[in-house]
């Protein structure tokens, strides 16, 4: 399984440009890019094979060091990583990225590598941070608490930060066309479905965060 070609993002997650899939193998440090990672940092897909030092050449210079770190933090424990950071592609546009990363297993049960998704942020967060803070601040105040359990939620599971979490919400609330409210409140709701005592836990909560805009209505929602 972990040595199948590495997939573009999987239609049932999201339609969309901006996300992409990789894949990293400790052993070697061989990385696969799918076609869309490729293409946010300005290579068509096959024309270079990634490396760690092609992937942080890329890096911009303030976060270079904060992604070498994590790096070396999964290949000495054998872990996943996630990270929102800034790239800069061939034509020198910066990018503001989440990478969530999960732990990536052969055929044994054995941890080998990791892999997840890169979901470019650049030309979707300033315009969903303005509706979210400038059209709908009654409701994000009603909303507040649904929010921040959402937001909980995400530094548990993905590792990172308040900031990054939010913007992970609102990034599903612009591309689902979600009030983010209704979808903080789905998130919260289903997090009991979620068995936390299977070792594909993260990979639930994929599932869980990239469809939970589909039961809104089913339970109730907007």
């Amino acid at each position: 399984m972990a040595d199948s070609p590495v997939p573009s993002a999987s239609p049932w997650v999201i339609a969309d440009r901006n996300v992409g899939t990789f894949r990293f193998w400790f052993v070697g440090q061989r990385w696969e890019w799918s076609d869309e990672v490729a293409r946010m940092h300005g290579y068509e897909p096959g024309a270079v094979v990634p490396t760690t030092e092609l992937l942080l050449s890329h890096k911009h210079p303030d976060d270079r060091q904060h992604v070498q770190d994590l790096l070396d933090h999964a290949l000495h424990l054998g872990g996943s990583f996630s990270s929102r950071h800034r790239f800069i592609d061939t034509g020198g546009k910066v990018h503001t990225v989440i990478v969530l990363g999960d732990r990536m297993l052969d055929a044994a049960g054995t941890v080998v590598g990791t892999e997840g998704y890169y979901i470019d942020l650049t030309d979707t967060f300033a315009q969903t941070r303005r509706q979210a803070l400038n059209d709908s601040l009654p409701e994000l105040f009603e909303a507040r608490a649904a929010i921040e359990q959402a937001k909980g939620a995400l530094m548990v599971v993905y590792g990172i930060n308040s900031d990054a979490a939010f913007e992970l919400l609102m990034w599903r609330s612009q591309h689902t066309n979600t009030k983010l409210r209704a979808l903080a409140a789905q998130v919260v709701a289903e997090l009991a479905t979620i068995d936390s005592q299977r070792d594909d836990l993260r990979r639930q909560f994929d599932h869980l965060l990239l469809t939970a805009h589909t039961r809104i209505r089913a339970v109730g929602g907007e």
